[in-house]
């Protein structure tokens, strides 16, 4: 078995930078509300937000070798995806962190724990995780890079299109990754944009008038109070 994969397929550079200037919650919303890991995992200070090709790492439980490993095979842009097993220990701090910003790493995304936290915060790389815990890990056993993994509930392959925000982290399969979908999603956002225009122009207008609701809902047998 080869346990680490060093050839990667990625979406086109022009794809992920117009994917880039997308909410992660419009992408999952345009993909039909699919594609969200869980929301435990969200970035470990507001504001940090990441985009770009996946590089997956499956660790065992308490080892974070692969991720050194997957950190080693990264190239500039790409974004380490990992599962580590278990979720009570820091897998990842501030020297693995500098390591990859020097080396164009567009950040970390992993289903388990972090430390030096602060440390992270005041590098500015963007870190995704379930949260902060001291306890260190081990580097003893021999994991898998680039093989797909289950990551925050979600399946991630090598090259999948990670994305992610405040609000949390959503996956696009690198097949999804498409023109059209960019269209749908900046469809959407000029939608909603035009809504909160009309908030602020046409006073007394509301969402459940602009949707629709009320005839949808009486439809259902919903009564009002005169």
């Amino acid at each position: 078995m080869i346990h680490i994969v060093k050839t990667v397929r990625r979406p086109d550079k022009t794809i992920v930078d117009s994917f880039a200037k997308i909410a992660p919650a419009t992408v999952h919303e345009a993909m039909g509300r699919t594609g969200a890991m869980v929301f435990e995992i969200k970035p470990i200070y507001s504001g940090m937000r990441v985009c770009g090709p996946a590089i997956t790492a499956e660790c065992h439980p308490g080892d974070n070798s692969m991720l050194h490993m997957a950190l080693a095979v990264a190239q500039p842009g790409d974004v380490i995806v990992a599962t580590m097993g278990r979720v009570d220990m820091g897998s990842w701090g501030e020297v693995l962190s500098t390591c990859a910003m020097a080396r164009g790493i567009a950040g970390l995304i992993v289903d388990g724990m972090v430390r030096d936290g602060l440390g992270i915060k005041e590098l500015g790389f963007p870190v995704f995780a379930r949260g902060l815990c001291m306890r260190g890990t081990v580097k003893e056993t021999v994991g898998l890079v680039n093989h797909q993994i289950s990551c925050g509930g979600m399946i991630v392959n090598p090259g999948d299109l990670v994305l992610g925000d405040d609000d949390g982290v959503v996956v696009i399969s690198r097949e999804n990754a498409t023109q059209d979908l960019i269209q749908k999603c900046e469809e959407k956002e000029a939608h909603e944009r035009e809504m909160m225009k009309r908030f602020r122009a046409e006073l007394g207008l509301t969402t459940a008038d602009l949707l629709g609701l009320r005839d949808r809902f009486r439809a259902k047998g919903m009564r009002e109070e005169a």
